[in-house]
């Protein structure tokens, strides 16, 4: 005797997984990505920035999508709106003028909320006549308390004679902060 169907749903106790076509979640599946954040920095500096505090705002132009809650920042210092593991990206645009020099930019973390250390460092080389440069870096953290563990953004090396560019309406320098799942 052939079956010709199977009634799964009057056959389980509990709700049907994911994985059979249900909607309940099984034990190694999880919801996706619940927090994404894009920040960015809105004007122009020049010299280093141990961290960058000033000219701050979450994009805002037309089409931006964030999922979840919102990060914070203080002086520089971020803090994340829920524990878990997170993707930290960050893109720097460079400008130079009278200088060849290289350009060193960080994303620092602390699982104490006071001793940094750098997860993630990217060195990139600016030279004379307005030599114009972008570069990204990454890391991942496992953020296991929101109270004590906490990240900045630093650049180094920078001079007068170069120039880091922000803009109000689109992303040059930006920090984008994305929550992978749970920690």
């Amino acid at each position: 005797m052939a079956l010709s169907k199977i009634d799964v749903a009057n056959m389980l106790t509990g709700a049907t997984p994911v994985a059979n076509g249900g909607t309940a979640l099984t034990s190694g599946f999880s919801n996706g990505i619940t927090m994404a954040n894009n920040w960015r920095v809105t004007s122009d500096f020049t010299d280093d920035a141990d961290p960058i505090s000033a000219n701050l705002e979450q994009a805002d132009t037309d089409g931006y999508g964030k999922l979840g809650g919102d990060m914070a920042v203080s002086s520089g210092i971020w803090t994340f709106p829920s524990t878990g593991v997170y993707l930290l990206q960050f893109e720097v645009y460079v400008t130079a003028d009278n200088i060849d020099g290289l350009i060193s930019m960080f994303i620092d973390t602390t699982t104490d909320n006071s001793n940094y250390s750098s997860i993630s460092v990217k060195e990139f080389g600016v030279s004379r006549a307005s030599d114009r440069q972008m570069c990204s870096t990454q890391a991942i953290f496992d953020v296991t308390n929101t109270t004590t563990h906490k990240c900045r953004f630093h650049l180094t090396n920078a001079s007068s004679d170069t120039t880091t560019h922000g803009n109000t309406s689109k992303n040059e320098t930006a920090m984008t902060f994305i929550r992978l799942g749970d920690t």
